[in-house]
């Protein structure tokens, strides 16, 4: 059997595995030790699949992942979020709409401590939703709001999607961190423009908040210090702040956690419970993580023996599009299978076979993480996997899924603009790297 028969009966072993809801890493383990014994031999493939497990969880770079998923679980279970959407209520709850736009602030100054969309979109489904409502917010605003602000956590750092892009490319998921920071604020005014345009347009739609005194407002932005402090710390040190040594990210993550251990202790928002229950959070998430990441590189090296990336290269340079014409196909692959597919699992199954292509192109690789992840931002919203949308469900239990996926659609509608907005100007999320790395030098 040919090389491309193997390589495509692969592929179609992969989907149906997930169809039987394997999950994603034993699947591509599965297929990719399989597919490697059948070409190279058994014996090198099994001794592959030890080889490669044993040098993930032993890599120092991995280590950037369970460290800011500690410090993330850290963050949540401290309950920093409700000062942070107090603080943000403070100032413009007042508003109409001004609910929403203070639960997107909340949820960016959230997400930039704690890197998860999924743990974003949860915490402010418990913290914000009972505000909104109690002002008379419609159920599909409020749970809109809250699914699109939570996907900030998968672009502003620390992101963990960002975090795995930069270890299966082998990027510097430090430089990747910052170019993240821009689209991510773009993110967040961008929502916040979009509140303010239903609210203007639709004045009986949204509601207005209670007003509150300046004093009120500066006696709220004293209890976020804390997010604050870490933000500065981790992110700082990455950058390379004058007053902060230069941190790698996974020093930086240990920092965060370190840090966010010792906060929550000295402010008596951890005790010996919700420690335990960070650190087994934070230890199954980062296992299934290595798990998809293992399952992973084991698929890989079975595309590497079939030359499937360059194959796909091949053909697509090959099509006469133009670079921004392939991009484009891309672009709509990743939206076709963000309909399908759980962001993580896309980004590691897909970006092996696509990374090659793009760097053929001449596109800056980490430019193009930024719009991987973009694209895995619209997966996170819209039907019908929508993981933010299944999250907020959960914690909300008197809201349909119609209901979700309705008030999402203008945030959707948002993020295709932003998306053509970083690929005309993809300066947005190189400039602050090459200061970096300016800063450097």
């Amino acid at each position: 059997m040919s090389t491309d028969a193997v390589a495509i009966l692969g592929f179609v072993a992969l989907f149906a595995l997930m169809l039987l809801r394997v999950p994603v890493g034993m699947a591509m383990g599965l297929v990719g030790v399989t597919g490697f014994g059948y070409l190279v031999g058994f014996s090198p493939a099994l001794k592959l699949v030890g080889q490669t497990s044993m040098r993930t969880v032993t890599d120092y770079t991995f280590g950037v992942i369970p460290m800011f998923l500690l410090m993330g679980t850290l963050v949540s279970n401290s309950g920093m979020s409700r000062e942070l959407f107090r603080a943000a209520n403070g100032f413009v709850g007042h508003l109409r709409g001004g609910l929403g736009i203070a639960t997107v602030a909340a949820c960016a100054g959230f997400a930039a401590i704690c890197g998860s969309s999924v743990a974003t979109a949860a915490t402010f489904s418990a913290v914000a939703y009972p505000e909104m409502r109690r002002f008379g917010y419609p159920q599909s605003f409020a749970t809109g709001v809250i699914a699109a602000g939570g996907t900030l956590g998968a672009m502003l750092p620390p992101s963990t999607v960002l975090a795995v892009y930069g270890i299966i490319t082998e990027q510097d998921i430090g430089k990747l961190f910052i170019a993240g920071i821009i689209p991510g604020l773009l993110a967040m005014m961008m929502y916040m423009i979009t509140i303010s345009l239903i609210g203007y347009f639709r004045p009986g739609f949204l509601p207005t908040g209670p007003q509150t005194s300046w004093r009120e407002r500066f006696a709220g932005l004293k209890n976020i210090w804390a997010p604050v402090l870490l933000f500065v710390f981790v992110i700082g040190g990455l950058y390379g702040l004058p007053f902060l040594p230069r941190f790698t990210p996974t020093e930086a993550g240990g920092v965060g956690a370190t840090g966010a251990f010792l906060i929550g202790i000295a402010t008596g928002r951890l005790d010996r419970e919700k420690i335990l229950t960070s650190l087994l959070q934070a230890t199954r998430t980062a296992a299934a993580v290595f798990t998809v990441l293992i399952g992973a590189l084991i698929f890989g090296y079975f595309l590497t023996v079939t030359q499937t990336p360059q194959k796909v290269t091949e053909f697509l340079t090959g099509l006469g599009l133009g670079a921004y014409g392939v991009l484009a196909l891309i672009m709509v692959m990743y939206l076709v299978l963000g309909c399908l597919m759980d962001a993580m699992a896309m980004i590691i199954l897909t970006v092996p076979i696509i990374f090659p292509v793009v760097t053929h192109l001449g596109f800056d690789p980490i430019w193009f993480g930024v719009i991987i992840v973009m694209t895995v931002e619209l997966g996170l919203i819209h039907p019908p996997v929508g993981m933010n949308v299944f999250v907020i469900k959960s914690v909300v239990k008197d809201v349909s899924f119609s209901t979700i996926f309705r008030g999402v659609l203008p945030f959707v509608a948002t993020d295709l603009v932003r998306l053509v907005i970083l690929i005309a100007f993809p300066l947005l999320a190189t400039w602050l790297p090459q200061r970096m790395m300016a800063g450097v030098h």
